[in-house]
């Protein structure tokens, strides 16, 4: 079965960085684009950041243009965000997703927390 395992989590002072970490299995990783989403407490849950299968094209929200990279390694069945320049509204759980034959998958989220 399709599984989305998240790591990389924390809390952080802004200016700080982190690298978020999705390890996937159960499917063919490689053939699948993937995306980031995250959602903050008492808001809807927002695309943060996604890339296609071959990892040749990315789009981000922008509010982390510039700041937020996406990348996968096939390799490894592994997605990852690097997460730069980080401020307090960045705080919230972020997940991995994985739209499948028609469902969509989601980890279990890691939370993110920027604070001094």
């Amino acid at each position: 079965q399709v599984q989305l395992v998240e790591s990389g989590g924390g809390l952080v002072q802004p200016g700080g960085s982190l690298r978020l970490s999705c390890a996937a299995s159960g499917f063919t990783f490689s053939t699948y684009s993937m995306s980031w989403y995250r959602q903050a407490p008492g808001k809807e849950r927002e695309l943060v950041a996604a890339i296609t299968s071959a990892g040749g094209s990315t789009n981000y929200a922008d509010s982390v243009k510039g700041r937020f990279t996406i990348s996968r390694d096939n390799a490894k069945n592994t997605v990852y965000l690097q997460m730069n320049s980080l401020k307090p509204e960045d705080t919230a759980v972020y997940y991995c997703r994985v739209k499948r034959q028609g469902l969509v998958y989601w980890g279990q989220g890691t939370q993110v927390t920027v604070s001094e």
